[in-house]
């Protein structure tokens, strides 16, 4: 199999860089390489069966309502739409086309891990949510837009991971850099566990 390639390779320097203080980076900036999305679309009258189908992935009883996400080691279930979920770290179910339809985004999206004191801060520059704690808890997931852009937004037990479309990930990239060193930022890149299963 070919090794995939990041939409960012060429562009992204690892190393720490602008507004550091003596108590480090305010904000990591970290690519998620190799990442596995698969999206789950249900039908109306099919709801209910294929999210108890999806929730076996997880090992959950019952999977999140829109918006919510659950996660269980390195896999998760978000919940992006009323009818739709994504499974990020595992492979689908194969599922009937009478219950639903499973398409492949792997190679549509970049992931970036934003953590940090300042993570949220730095979000906050570009998307219009709430993520105070109390408005956006762990597990949360929105749909919103970077630049215009439409993005996905999930907060996992890990920090912020924000879902970039792969045509549009190098200029996300660049402005939440540029804007990232007023806090100091630290850049890493890591292999997600069971890629390329």
């Amino acid at each position: 199999m070919a090794d995939r390639a990041s939409a960012l390779d060429g562009h992204l320097v690892a190393g720490v860089s602008g507004n550091v203080t003596e108590d480090g980076p305010g904000v990591v900036l970290e690519l998620l390489r190799d990442l596995v999305l698969h999206q789950v679309a249900a039908w109306p009258d099919t709801l209910e069966s294929c999210g108890v189908a999806l929730a076996e992935v997880t090992g959950a009883d019952a999977l999140p309502g829109p918006g919510m996400a659950i996660e269980s080691g390195d896999v998760a279930v978000l919940r992006t739409e009323p009818l739709k979920w994504w499974i990020v770290g595992t492979a689908a179910l194969p599922l009937d086309p009478s219950a639903g339809a499973v398409l492949d985004l792997s190679h549509s999206r970049t992931r970036i891990r934003i953590t940090g004191p300042d993570a949220a801060a730095l979000l906050n520059r570009f998307l219009p949510l709430d993520l105070r704690e109390n408005a956006f808890p762990r597990g949360s997931v929105a749909s919103s837009a970077l630049h215009h852009v439409g993005v996905t937004l999930w907060r996992s037990a890990a920090g912020y991971e924000l879902f970039m479309p792969r045509g549009f990930a190098l200029s996300c990239w660049e402005v939440l850099m540029e804007t990232a060193r007023q806090f100091g930022v630290e850049v890493r890149q890591s292999v997600l566990p069971g890629a390329g299963t």
